[in-house]
């Protein structure tokens, strides 16, 4: 079992999830092909030793464990799992800090991808 990040981090990408990762296995994508790879964070599901310190951390609550991740989100395991197969396109990033999300932005992103938890 692995933990996914889930398109709720696209074009969000705040790294405190990386910050708490104690294996780096969170990574941002550096390669050309922003359509198979959007611009959010994706953990390595080899290398994710399950425990879980990244879940709380995400402002935007998108870090799910992958037997929880909704089914709006389903696709989102698969390009998590998919980035072993290109590996040489990712790294670990440096973290930047940034302003965290209100509430509302929470929730408007949210309802951006159909998502009511």
């Amino acid at each position: 079992m692995a933990w996914v990040i889930t398109r709720l981090c696209r074009d969000c990408v705040d790294q405190s999830c990386v910050e708490v990762c104690p294996v780096d296995c969170i990574y941002g994508y550096d390669g050309d092909d922003s359509a198979a790879f959007p611009n959010q964070l994706y953990i390595d599901p080899e290398e994710c030793i399950n425990c879980g310190v990244c879940e709380p951390e995400c402002p935007w609550e998108a870090i799910f464990e992958d037997e929880q991740v909704p089914t709006v989100f389903g696709d989102d395991t698969d390009l998590n799992a998919k980035m072993i197969d290109v590996k040489d396109d990712f790294s670990v990033p440096e973290v930047v800090e940034l302003d965290k999300p209100s509430p509302e932005q929470v929730k408007e992103n949210k309802a951006k991808w159909s998502f009511v938890d």
